[in-house]
């Protein structure tokens, strides 16, 4: 297998007639999927998604792609190729067309349905293309057709992309549920016809890679919310995506059958249930929905909300009600179904949330203690099928994690796949498709790109790493005033402190070892502001780390009498 090396050089120019593959997120990690193709000097890109921060990322909002690599040739993009509606797929589209407004989106109905109502936010009116299973398009040098794939969310496609240099075969997010809800399966006929016609590189979906088998049917979840409905004493909360329309689809018919109405609450979850019921993807049982604001017309033991919150997203619904700051309350009597699964990186968030609402004496029911999730990506043996019907020339697992993607390798290796035509490859790193064969041809730079409120990409590595320090360390600021002349300190040393346990009383024993730092340095003659600083930052750095064990943020200002 190739691996990509931290010491890649920057590709050269792209082989003739070759096809270049440049993934800008989404390969080392869930979520921000970004892949850029070139071929004739033209690109093509295939979603356009967010990553969600981690706890080790402060005050950030959203992970958009870097692209810095297409900056320069947005007049070169033919189109962006949107495979399905989740958020880690369409995300990033506002901030990508903020460059250039008029690149074409090209998606299914209701994938474009979420992308507009999105766009309509930021005051974005989108050239779009609808686009359906079986249908084809040419696109500058790019040929494609589209493929009916099952997801956690409906109207999911993959796409079959073929140009001059071969022909490549996106899965987008999928598994292959033979019972899915809206009776449309993954169109595995499709694959083998594609397959015949000759698959030079499949990039396939590589989540569930790790878990053996094949994934559950969603239609099993329904028998478990039914009986978690039957048990049910006071109102039933329900969390889950704010595009899983499959699950709350579900929620209805559970709601319908045991008498109750159902209240949605998060304002993503409104309007993506909104979209989906007037498009035709979501079948409303007659007296079954409500607005939320008639919730309090009803007894609890009547009532389903569902909300948004199921990622233990601090803003959220659920996390709201578990801090008791929502309109909507929880107690002893009430139930709430996690109906989603824990996307790596969010566990402790979600935990945090169940301990709150389990505090406030209500049943929580999870993935942990019920069946009440299925996964939306294809396990082990179903990835195996589809790499023995579409026997592709080469493979490049996309979709998730180091340990995802390595796992995805290996079984295209144990159906036949040459070691040395399975790509490894993480953001960033370059591949080649020439003559037949795909390999690495460099890297190209790609960081985070942090969404801190309005502010798009000024946030860096190093201010997190600054924030991080002023949650964990506390944060300690000196002043002083210095007649230069004299190297007397007329004012100060003072010591302020914030987030730390110690009373500012501990700092007195070390205000001598300041002063005297003060008075060597402006002795020393030539002496300037920022050498005075440096010399307060020093002494009073070495003496938390020795007295408090512990290293905070020091700001030392110095003002010159």
């Amino acid at each position: 297998m190739s691996h990509p090396h931290p010491e890649l050089s920057a590709p050269g120019p792209i082989p003739q007639g070759g096809l270049r593959i440049v993934p800008l997120g989404g390969l080392g990690e869930v979520g921000r999927n970004m892949t850029v193709f070139e071929h004739a000097g033209r690109l093509l890109i295939v979603d356009c998604g967010v990553l969600f921060p981690e706890d080790h990322q402060p005050g950030v909002d959203l992970i958009l792609p870097d692209f810095e690599y297409i900056a320069d040739r947005l007049d070169d993009i033919e189109a962006i190729v949107l495979t399905h509606g989740h958020e880690d797929h369409i995300g990033g589209v506002p901030y990508l067309l903020r460059l250039r407004g008029d690149i074409p989106l090209v998606g299914s109905q209701l994938t474009l349905a979420f992308i507009e109502a999105k766009l309509k936010e930021h005051r974005i009116t989108p050239v779009t293309l609808a686009v359906r299973e079986g249908q084809t398009e040419q696109l500058g040098p790019f040929g494609l057709e589209f493929v009916a794939v099952n997801h956690s969310i409906p109207d999911a496609l993959a796409v079959m992309i073929r140009t001059g240099a071969g022909n490549v075969l996106h899965t987008g997010d999928f598994k292959m549920d033979q019972l899915p809800l809206d009776n449309r399966i993954t169109d595995l006929r499709a694959f083998a016809r594609l397959g015949e016609e000759g698959v030079d590189l499949f990039m396939t979906d590589s989540t569930n890679a790790e878990v053996p088998g094949f994934t559950a049917h969603e239609r099993n979840i329904g028998t478990v919310l039914d009986n978690v409905f039957a048990q049910a004493e006071g109102q039933i909360v329900v969390a889950s995506f704010a595009s899983h329309v499959h699950r709350f689809q579900q929620v209805l018919d559970a709601a319908s059958l045991h008498e109750r109405k159902v209240a949605l609450v998060g304002r993503s979850m409104v309007r993506n249930m909104g979209i989906a019921a007037d498009l035709g993807y979501l079948k409303v049982p007659p007296n079954t929905l409500i607005d939320v604001k008639r919730i309090d017309d009803y007894p609890p033991s009547e009532t389903v909300l569902m909300a948004t919150g199921s990622q233990g997203e601090p803003m959220a619904a659920l996390s709201r009600i578990a801090n008791r700051d929502h309109r909507v309350a929880v107690g002893p009597g009430d139930t709430v179904i996690f109906a989603s699964s824990l996307i790596p990186g969010n566990e402790n968030s979600v935990y945090r949330v169940i301990n709150g609402l389990m505090r406030l004496g209500a049943k929580v029911v999870h993935q942990g203690n019920a069946k009440v999730h299925v996964s939306g990506h294809a396990s082990a043996g179903e990835l195996l099928y589809c790499y023995n019907i579409v026997r592709p020339r080469n493979v490049m697992p996309v979709h998730g994690e180091i340990r995802h993607l390595v796992a995805n390798g290996a079984l295209a290796v144990a159906t036949g796949v040459p070691a040395e035509r399975v790509v490894l490859a993480e953001d960033g790193v370059v591949v080649d498709l020439v003559d037949g064969k795909a390999r690495i041809a460099g890297a190209v730079p790609c960081g985070y790109v942090y969404v801190d409120g309005s502010s798009v990409g000024e946030i860096t590595d190093a201010e997190l790493k600054d924030r991080r320090i002023l949650g964990e360390e506390g944060f300690i600021s000196i002043f002083a005033v210095v007649d230069t002349a004299t190297g007397k300190v007329l004012t100060g040393p003072h010591i302020q402190a914030r987030g730390m346990a110690e009373d500012d009383s501990v700092f007195d024993a070390i205000l001598p070892d300041v002063s005297q730092s003060l008075a060597e340095v402006v002795g020393r003659g030539n002496a300037d502001i920022h050498q005075m600083q440096q010399a307060m930052r020093r002494v009073v750095g070495r003496w938390a780390a020795k007295r408090l064990r512990r290293s905070p943020m020091i700001i030392p200002t110095v003002v010159e009498a």
